[in-house]
């Protein structure tokens, strides 16, 4: 045998199995081999060491270590000549190190040498969940978890790419099956193994991230805009009484129905504060006065801030404890008052504002208390998401910041039951990382952290259809965490019901036509009533090939346009405030569609496209009610009506470089496109966000 520890360069994909003994290794080698028809190396060490045992007893020894390495060595240059495309090897050289580790505390330096220094495509670390068989040459089973631990950390510390495998053989081999084609796919586009084991461990799948690539490459299609919708064209318009109408009809309703608010709720409020964590960053109170400061930056919103600080939620509290850190705070300059102010409103040692989610955050001062959103959003839930005294909320939510929305809820829940005399269910849910964006540079190459770590960014609110879709209730109210408002809970109430009570109108007209037709008991005639019914309450026009359809065919096509989940969205006047609107868009077949459209998907250079944006008389304040099963009260699969050719492009400034993400498909924009759509117009007293700390400021939320 020849004495070579060296391994032989080659460009045959090589999948070292790695674990501690009767962890499944030689099974899953084998079983790979055969599915992918190639060879696949057995350990060495076993035959050398039973064949030493049958002779003479012999057990293993410290002196075995470099023999068995040599032997090993062999094995798969060997078989590395007629492997085809994989090798798979049962054990290799880090494995004999770690036992010779483990058993003796010593490693021989070639031995250990040679095994940090051989490669292989991917590691499979194989757990200890199967059952420990024995046999001449193995050692005791206690200790397990013990000696693969060593295993894990050997791999972490030696920065070798691998993924762990659990489970029966069955299912160990179906995994690895699916992991391997997509190693050899992410290889085959350039992407290292630790790449790849980075993008599989966040769980985005190698092919959406192919994708993204791919995007950020040819850029995204934009909205093909005909004509903003507008009041008696695509924007149903009501008066007061309407709209009390609809609310009562939807509280005769309620009681046959599931009920839930759904709030979107993710992310820390940096943005909120952004002006200010700018100035803590660029001021100096040795060099300049705060008013230098604005006049040189041109800082009119830290301007505001100031002028009007006593009249912010926080004031009294923040103003209290800068009194307890500073003692002689009362002597100070003016200038030192106001930038201690800020510190600490930011500080993470005090009150770290920027960095907590904007559901805790004091909105509002009444009398009695400081409101948060949450408490707003409770209050509101037993308002008109309520029947039968029980009120359902889901929040979706950052994990890190669950514990404190619990705080929140648990502060308020009692009282707001009490006084509603009403049990409100409280759910939770995550944005699932495995919608998450890969980021790239401007020249679209992938985007590392000092590390050399890939850098992923979460993939939008659109991602949130999903929790969406795992959520049970015929009705579900759609409204944004900071768009809360101060005492008129009344009027707020009255508009949602109202909207409300136009779905389940129209969804009981939905649904009689669905079911007749499954019953067959629609004729030419009824086809007549249906079309006009699409026309003139969902804003669908057939096409003029319709007319040229068989009956069977016209039916056929109702079906499919009417077999959807529905919306129906509040739309406040344009105001100048950034985000998306009502529109008419003709999509890719050249069908005209009511869409709300968001500014980044309209071609700002296109002037015809830019002068129809401008002339957007409505704004969508992501005031939603949602109808989500269908005619035989089945959940909709919502992920079947996403159009997922309208995503997003974001920019971002890192570290001063533009960096570039993809944001799945809007929640109420792309994700709900082939959904029914119905848009309502609806006062501005129902749209109250709050996008920066100043808009704490505007009368919606100060006190009356």
């Amino acid at each position: 045998m020849e004495k070579n520890l060296r391994q032989q360069k080659t460009a045959i994909i090589k999948i070292a199995l790695f674990g501690p003994e009767s962890t499944g290794k030689t099974t899953l080698a084998k079983q790979l081999a055969a599915y992918y028809e190639t060879e696949w190396v057995p350990e060495f060490a076993r035959d050398y060491l039973q064949k030493r045992w049958e002779e003479n007893q012999h057990i293993c020894e410290a002196d075995d270590m470099l023999p068995i390495a040599y032997g090993q060595m062999s094995l798969e240059n060997e078989k590395l000549s007629s492997a085809k495309k994989y090798l798979f090897c049962d054990t290799n050289l880090m494995v004999t190190k770690v036992f010779s580790e483990i058993y003796y505390g010593f490693c021989d330096p070639l031995l250990n040498e040679e095994a940090l220094e051989h490669e292989y495509d991917l590691f499979f670390l194989t757990d200890i969940d199967v059952p420990w068989e024995k046999d001449d040459i193995r050692d005791k089973p206690e200790g397990r978890e013990t000696v693969f631990s060593v295993f894990k950390q050997t791999l972490i510390d030696n920065k070798k790419p691998f993924i762990t495998l659990s489970g029966n053989k069955e299912s160990r081999l179906a995994k690895a099956v699916i992991i391997i084609d997509n190693l050899t796919i992410a290889r085959e586009h350039g992407f290292s193994s630790s790449d790849f084991v980075e993008i599989y461990n966040h769980g985005v799948s190698i092919e959406s991230v192919l994708k993204q690539l791919e995007i950020f490459k040819n850029g995204i299609l934009k909205s093909n805009l005909i004509s903003p919708a507008t009041i008696s064209n695509g924007i149903l318009n009501l008066t007061e009484i309407d709209f009390e109408a609809k609310a009562r009809f939807f509280d005769l309703q309620k009681s046959k129905l599931k009920l839930k608010k759904f709030v979107p709720a993710s992310g820390a409020a940096s943005r909120m504060f952004k002006f200010l964590t700018t100035f803590l960053n660029d001021f100096d109170l040795q060099k300049e006065t705060i008013n230098a400061y604005i006049n040189r930056k041109k800082d009119s919103d830290l301007s505001i801030f100031i002028v009007a600080m006593e009249k912010f939620p926080f004031f009294e509290a923040v103003d209290k404890r800068l009194r307890e850190v500073y003692p002689d705070f009362e002597t100070l300059d003016t200038d030192y008052k106001n930038y201690y102010f800020i510190k600490l409103l930011l500080s993470p040692d005090y009150f770290d504002f920027a960095n907590k989610p904007k559901a805790v955050l004091p909105f509002h001062h009444y009398q009695t208390h400081i409101a948060t959103p949450i408490e707003e959003h409770l209050n509101e839930c037993v308002h008109y998401a309520t029947a039968d005294q029980i009120s359902n909320l889901h929040f979706t939510v950052s994990e890190i910041h669950q514990s404190q929305f619990e705080k929140a809820v648990d502060l308020v829940q009692d009282n707001i039951e009490k006084q509603a005399k009403t049990k409100i269910n409280i759910g939770y849910s995550y944005q699932n990382k495995t919608t998450d964006s890969i980021t790239v540079d401007v020249d679209n190459e992938l985007v590392r952290n000092k590390n050399g770590e890939l850098v992923f960014r979460p993939g939008g609110h659109g991602a949130l259809i999903e929790n969406l879709n795992r959520l049970d209730s015929d009705i579900i109210f759609i409204k944004n965490i900071d768009n809360v408002i101060q005492n008129h809970i009344d009027k707020i109430a009255l508009y949602k019901k109202g909207l409300a009570g136009i779905l389940i109108e129209i969804q009981q007209q939905v649904f009689g036509y669905l079911k007749a037709i499954e019953e067959q008991h629609i004729k030419e005639s009824n086809v007549v009533e249906i079309i006009q019914f699409l026309k003139e309450q969902l804003n669908i026009n057939l096409t003029n090939d319709f007319n040229k359809f068989t009956f069977e065919n016209k039916i056929i096509k109702i079906k499919e346009l009417l077999d959807r989940p529905i919306r129906v969205c509040g739309m406040v006047k344009n105001e100048g405030e950034p985000g998306g609107g009502p529109f008419w868009v003709m999509d890719e077949k050249g069908t005209v569609l009511l869409q709300i459209v968001e500014t980044s998907q309209v071609d700002l250079k296109n002037k015809k496209q830019r002068q129809i944006l401008a002339e957007a008389t409505h704004f969508n304040p992501v005031d939603l009610v949602c109808g989500i099963k269908n005619y035989k009260n089945e959940k909709f699969d919502l992920t079947q009506f996403v159009d997922h050719k309208t995503g997003f492009i974001v920019e971002k400034s890192v570290d001063g470089k533009i960096v570039k993400s993809y944001e799945l498909p809007g929640l109420w924009n792309g994700a709900m496109a082939n959904w029914l759509t119905i848009f309502v117009a609806v006062p501005l007293i129902t749209f109250n966000p709050v996008k920066t700390v100043n808009d704490l400021l505007k009368p919606a939320h100060q006190p009356q």
